[in-house]
């Protein structure tokens, strides 16, 4: 994987989630810095788009009109990435935040140029508030934003190691994959990425590393190629 320059990384907000208190396990966090900064330092351009499970959950409630569930996700992301870039910026690392909506002073706008020349600065740049539209998913958001940013690779960081053919939570049995391709996520409707983010990854061939964000050094193995999770080809 050596041959990856610019990367997407995707974060559950789950995953950055303190189990007893909920909100952020701030010893994690540091820890994915301290990892990031690694690939900063080696000269990788990294981009980084964070989920808002750990604040909101609203599609499962019926009691909330779906765009206004969606809005406040989008906000939620906003709000992780806030936190998130500001302990990046304690072990040594700029950062920019980017909206594709005003946000005050507290984001930029989103544009191509914009982020382009935050990566050639060396920063790590935040894509926070999804695609500012409704019934789009943070999986969307960041294949989308990978597509437009021209970047090599997703890694996807989650609280599971790969990619499964079943739940292994409920099922004791379940097969994990070491690769498949994203047509096989497609036609098996593995709940990877979420299906309109797989067809996307496959139109425009966007591969996409999938590790338990959990593990030692999870996202420097898997930029060195050294992870134990699922590869997923295009």
């Amino acid at each position: 994987m050596s041959d990856i320059k610019r990367v997407m990384l995707k974060l559950s907000g789950e995953a950055l989630a303190s189990k007893e208190k909920g909100g952020y396990d701030e010893e994690v966090v540091i820890n994915i810095a301290k990892q990031v900064k690694t690939l900063i330092d080696s000269g990788k351009e990294v981009g980084i788009v964070i989920g808002g499970g750990n604040y909101w959950r609203g599609r499962t409630s019926e009691n909330i009109d779906r765009t206004k569930a969606d809005q406040i996700g989008m906000l939620a992301t906003i709000m992780n990435c806030i936190y998130v870039s500001e302990i990046f910026r304690t072990v040594g690392m700029n950062t920019q935040i980017l909206t594709p909506f005003e946000c005050g002073t507290m984001t930029k706008m989103f544009s191509k140029d914009r982020a382009n020349k935050y990566f050639s600065k060396g920063m790590v740049v935040f894509f926070a508030g999804g695609t500012g539209h409704p019934y789009f998913s943070t999986d969307t958001g960041i294949v989308l934003r990978a597509i437009e940013m021209d970047a090599d690779a997703i890694l996807l960081a989650k609280n599971i190691d790969g990619v499964y053919d079943s739940d292994p939570k409920s099922n004791p049995n379940a097969k994990k994959y070491d690769t498949l391709t994203i047509d096989e996520i497609i036609a098996k409707k593995l709940a990877v990425i979420d299906m309109t983010a797989s067809v996307m990854c496959m139109e425009n061939k966007m591969p996409l590393l999938v590790f338990g964000l959990n593990e030692e050094n999870s996202i420097i193995n898997a930029m060195n190629g050294k992870f134990s999770g699922t590869r997923v080809t295009v």
